[in-house]
């Protein structure tokens, strides 16, 4: 990988965010050490940019590559042999049953696809009888097996999960007809017959047992690991990490997650951002798009309005980099100091206007974190909140930030003021007002990736205090003080809906180990 060439502009400072004045390398400034610069240098090529989301319709989704699983129903038929046993435990001892069964099954996973709130292809239900049949079929194109385990023996289960596909294993018990591998499914497949698991790919989690919802979140966690694996996301002036330990987190970040770098240098921003201000219609349009944006649940302005409408030029050319780049993720380096020149406004607002829009904007180009908010966006399906945690006491926590979205819920626009961005006291930057009464997810990353937290809270206020200017007061849910004990990194990741089990069978695929502090099963 090259090197990020050196961006002007940039200064050390003081405070949380690293703006101000002052001495020593902080917040941000880690980041600039740590910067890494794009994959095999990725061509940019001409595109028309996508428009932003119409007023008062849902949030569009940009990337969104369906989830696709092949359902199997595993059965044998036995022939009776006098004075020996000869049949399996379990319902269907006949073709006849078999094929009820298949019907059923079909009629079931029409329900799964109606719960889906997710891109979800689900194959027709296929019949296996034999390990050959089963491997022939785990083969074909799709992401995994959902196996309706009722016959057969271990070979066969064993051919129709292979470790390399995400297979979920699904078994009767008051449903009816009864499965075998209701009875033995833990110890002769997962265990092999000993102690230890033996399974590859396969674990406790992966097994359902009646509920049809429980498969719908495993699918919706695997759906978001998906869209996850593999991203491209836009690197303006490079990927970096927070601090000491996230000097490798780019590098993580691609070995672990296969993310993939498009850097767009300074110099080259600084061009965009020239042509741009040059061109007096996208000026005016931008200008037209600031004024409508204001008129929109915007309760107070305490700002330039000049930074308004520059932020609404810097974003335009933000999707036109994101869309010749391919994907509808970026993030942005140095956004405490040398951006600030370029677009002579902050990226604040910027990237609260995309993440409202279906993109993925981040702050910081923090690799340590990113990776929590494409999945966490790919699971929920809604905007995430990339914050600034603070030390959590008597059960509460304050997160911070200058960029959150507005459609927290991917639907409508929460009530927000419009401020300077706060160490700087320059630019605009979003105060948004979120839900009182919210439930929220909250993902804790390390830096190592080798273990994240996560806990469910409960948003109870939205203070005004001296700091990042979206703000809120999050009630724990669980052990606040084992979550204390167990932080590590520094920032987090939060979204609207509680997805703490999708995000920690998610982890579980990619050998990230998870702990839940509010003890959801």
């Amino acid at each position: 990988m090259g090197k990020i060439s050196n961006s002007p502009g940039h200064h050390s400072g003081c405070g949380c965010c690293g703006g101000g004045h002052g001495a020593g390398l902080l917040r941000r400034d880690f980041l600039a050490e740590a910067g890494i610069a794009a994959l095999g240098g990725a061509v940019l090529t001409a595109m028309a940019p996508r428009p932003p989301a119409a007023a008062g319709t849902a949030m569009p989704k940009r990337e969104d590559r369906p989830l696709r699983m092949q359902p199997v129903l595993l059965y044998s038929v036995p022939k009776r042999k006098e004075g020996t046993s000869w049949r399996q435990w379990g319902g269907l001892q006949t073709e006849a049953d078999a094929g009820a069964e298949k019907a059923r099954i079909e009629a079931e996973l029409k329900t799964v696809r109606q719960r889906a709130d997710f891109a979800l292809e689900l194959l027709p239900v296929k019949a296996v009888t034999d390990a050959a049949q089963a491997a022939a079929i785990a083969a074909e194109p799709h992401d995994g097996m959902i196996v309706y385990a009722a016959g057969c023996g271990e070979p066969v289960l064993r051919a129709a999960t292979p470790p390399e596909k995400w297979n979920i294993i699904f078994c009767r018990h008051r449903t009816g007809p009864a499965y075998v591998w209701y009875e033995i499914v833990h110890p002769r497949y997962l265990r092999k017959m000993v102690d230890e698991y033996g399974q590859p790919g396969m674990g406790v989690d992966d097994v359902v047992v009646d509920e049809l919802d429980d498969i719908v979140w495993r699918l919706r966690a695997l759906h978001g690991l998906k869209n996850t694996l593999g991203k491209k996301i836009v690197t303006i002036g490079g990927a970096g990490g927070w601090g000491t330990g996230g000097k490798t987190a780019p590098q993580r970040a691609q070995e672990l997650w296969k993310l993939q770098y498009v850097d767009v240098p300074y110099p080259q921003l600084t061009e965009r951002m020239q042509k741009a201000f040059a061109d007096t219609t996208l000026v005016a349009r931008c200008r037209e798009e600031a004024g409508r944006y204001l008129k929109r649940g915007i309760t107070h302005v305490d700002t330039k309005r000049e930074y308004i409408d520059r932020a609404f030029v810097l974003a335009d050319v933000f999707r036109q980099i994101m869309e010749e780049a391919g994907t509808d993720a970026i993030t942005v380096l140095h956004c405490m100091g040398t951006i600030m020149g370029i677009s002579q406004t902050t990226a604040c607002l910027p990237l609260s206007l995309l993440n409202d829009e279906g993109y993925m904007a981040f702050c910081e180009s923090d690799f340590v974190v990113i990776p929590s908010g494409i999945l966490l966006k790919g699971i929920s399906g809604k905007p995430v909140f990339l914050n600034d945690p603070t030390y959590p006491h008597h059960g509460v926590v304050t997160l911070a930030h200058c960029t959150a979205p507005r459609r927290m819920d991917g639907q409508s626009r929460e009530r927000a003021r419009l401020l300077t961005h706060f160490e700087s006291d320059y630019g605009a930057a979003p105060k948004v007002e979120m839900r009182l009464g919210q439930t929220v997810t909250n993902i804790v990353p390390d830096f190592a990736s080798a273990k994240w937290v996560g806990f469910e809270g409960k948003i109870v206020g939205n203070p005004f205090l001296d700091i990042c200017r979206s703000q809120i007061d999050v009630e724990i849910k669980g052990d606040w003080r084992r979550l204390l004990e167990e932080m590590k990194g520094f920032h987090w990741m939060m979204s609207y809906g509680n997805y703490l089990r999708e995000t920690g069978y998610a982890l579980g695929k990619v050998g990230v180990d998870w702990l839940d502090v509010s003890g959801a099963s």
